[in-house]
């Protein structure tokens, strides 16, 4: 058994792994005392899958938080982690990865044997990020899980037009006020944070396949908006979250 642990900059996200499959997985919010909520996630893995601290083979750590914990076997950025989980999970179909984190937007190029070719990230702004959606899940009062079906079930989605986090939110409380659905808004969101990932993307052509991948990845409307942006298909795996933990136990 093996232990992959992604400790980003919104969730801490494990799995435990055997024969390359996942075989448990969870996620939870980042808060203070990551060491802490670490040893808790793999003590509740271990009695998830009835194994004893002998029975694991490696612990592997990736995400902004990684030098904050200790014990594992070896530590790798999330840059590497991401596209050798995203290349294993594919059998080595992915060409193109978007990433969505909690704090950050990457387009990744991979070549055929999962190596990076080539990567754009944004800007500074959180606008977009998955600490984006959590900011906008707060003024709706809509649990996050509930954005995959809010969106698609508008009658129309209205402009918001802002780039800026910060900017967004004011926006957002505004239609509020002018008593706009909260569905209309959350589909006005995935439009906007869509045309966002592709100016980043720019005038780069998009290698198939593409998978997007990051919790944001589970919002349906947003991909098919993302889809609508950027003229091609874009693929979702089962657990778009934990490509990153998977990932860093084959990155090194």
């Amino acid at each position: 058994m093996k232990i992959g642990i992604d400790v980003g900059s919104t969730e801490i996200k494990i799995v435990f792994v055997s024969s390359d499959q996942m075989v448990w997985k969870q996620a939870v919010p980042t808060k203070p005392g990551q060491p802490e909520l670490v040893d808790q996630l793999i003590r509740k893995g271990m009695a998830a899958c009835s194994v004893v601290p002998a029975d694991i083979e490696k612990t592997c750590v990736t995400g902004y938080g990684r030098n904050l914990i200790n014990g594992s076997n070896y530590t790798v950025d999330e840059l590497s982690a991401n596209a050798a989980g995203i290349h294993r999970l594919t059998s080595g179909t992915a060409r193109t990865l978007i990433n969505i984190g909690g704090q950050d937007l990457k387009i990744i190029r991979l070549s055929d044997t999962g190596k990076i070719l080539d990567f754009k990230m944004n800007d500074k702004c959180a606008a977009g990020t998955g600490r984006f959606f959590e900011i906008v899940a707060n003024i709706l009062d809509t649990p996050l899980d509930e954005f995959n079906t809010a969106g698609m079930t508008a009658d129309e989605a209205v402009s918001i037009n802002s780039i800026c986090a910060v900017f967004a939110e004011s926006e957002i409380v505004s239609l509020m006020a002018q008593g706009i659905h909260k569905n209309s808004i959350i589909k006005g969101l995935n439009g906007s944070v869509a045309k966002r990932i592709a100016t980043l993307v720019g005038n780069v052509a998009l290698e198939e396949d593409v998978y997007i991948d990051g919790g944001p990845a589970m919002n349906t409307g947003l991909v098919e908006c993302l889809e609508d942006e950027l003229l091609c298909d874009i693929n979702v795996l089962e657990a778009p979250q934990f490509t990153v933990a998977f990932g860093a136990l084959y990155a090194g």
